[in-house]
């Protein structure tokens, strides 16, 4: 695990240990970020997944990444990331305030859209 980029999703901590059960769960297989704040990935890159204390849960891999924009998100890709009840009404509304949170919305704002696989589950620390 050493030189492998650490990472979690989510802004706030019950969010990303949610996020992260979904993930470990085979639910949660993409996710995405504001495009202004980077590339932060490559396709066949491998990262430590965190949870929101910082320990390391599974080692994934970037198996997609593309960029698009926020109002082109379609039905599958909120199957993809797995949150709520799937749907895209869902993910629209919760992804919305998460970027407002973050000080940034637009529906035509550009996303980084990555999937991700598990290479790896790590056990939970006690």
């Amino acid at each position: 695990m050493d030189g492998l980029d650490r990472t979690d999703f989510g802004g706030e901590p019950g969010e990303a240990d949610a996020l992260l059960a979904l993930t470990l769960a085979g639910r949660k297989t993409a996710t995405c970020w504001a495009a202004r704040w980077g590339e932060l990935t490559h396709v066949g890159k491998r990262a430590l997944l965190c949870d929101s204390a910082g320990r390391g849960r599974a080692i994934v891999e970037t198996t997609s990444l593309e960029l698009r924009r926020f109002c082109d998100v379609d039905e599958r890709w909120a199957r993809q990331e797995g949150e709520g009840d799937l749907s895209l009404r869902h993910w629209r509304r919760a992804h919305q305030a998460f970027f407002e949170r973050e000080g940034h919305f637009a529906e035509d704002m550009d996303l980084w859209c990555e999937q991700f696989r598990i290479v790896e589950l790590l056990p939970a620390a006690d």
